[in-house]
């Protein structure tokens, strides 16, 4: 991490190692992606339909804003532990933010209502952040182990699990985050 770097820019760095370039794979449901942005995530940011082409030339900069507001924001990450800042963040944008905000909420052993608020981010304050991120790693591997497409991407999404997790239990641990959380 660079000095300067904020929790957010730090997670979004880490998020785009396991998102792609364009890519439109036959049996991914999410249909033509880039960095990881849905054609369907891209005309919902930009209130209009927009075209594969316009997925294929969407700029990191953009990627990164819809992120900010779509996912991050949502789910409330620049307010919690900065291990579990990412853990759910990245979780929010391989399942979806309410699938996030429950299964975390399971985890916590709170109502999983999937939204995350003043009580969900109580719980998490109060949680030790290590295993709060090993729990939520293993319930979301159990969740993607259940997925049809499981046979098809199930490896690359296991590894992208485990990195996640290996670098939210880092950021739990690290007392140099220098970062601002949001």
């Amino acid at each position: 991490m660079h000095t300067g770097a904020t929790l957010f820019d730090e997670c979004l760095a880490l998020v785009l190692l396991h998102e792609g370039g364009f890519v439109q794979h036959a049996l991914d449901p999410g249909g033509a992606t880039k960095f990881g942005i849905t054609r369907e995530t891209l005309a919902r940011s930009r209130a209009r339909p927009v075209a594969v082409e316009d997925v294929r030339n969407l700029t990191k900069a953009e990627a990164g804003a819809i992120y900010r507001r779509l996912y991050w924001d949502t789910v409330q990450a620049g307010d919690l532990p900065p291990g579990m800042a990412l853990a759910v963040f990245d979780l929010a944008v391989n399942s979806g933010p309410a699938r996030a905000a429950r299964m975390f909420q399971s985890v916590l052993g709170i109502e999983a209502d999937g939204v995350i608020g003043p009580l969900t981010l109580s719980a998490a304050r109060k949680s030790d952040q290590a295993d709060v991120v090993r729990r939520l790693t293993r319930a979301r591997l159990g969740f993607l182990a259940r997925l049809a497409s499981w046979s098809v991407f199930g490896r690359g999404w296991r590894v992208r699990v485990l990195a996640v997790e290996r670098e939210a239990l880092r950021l739990a641990h690290s007392s140099s985050f220098l970062g601002k959380n949001d």
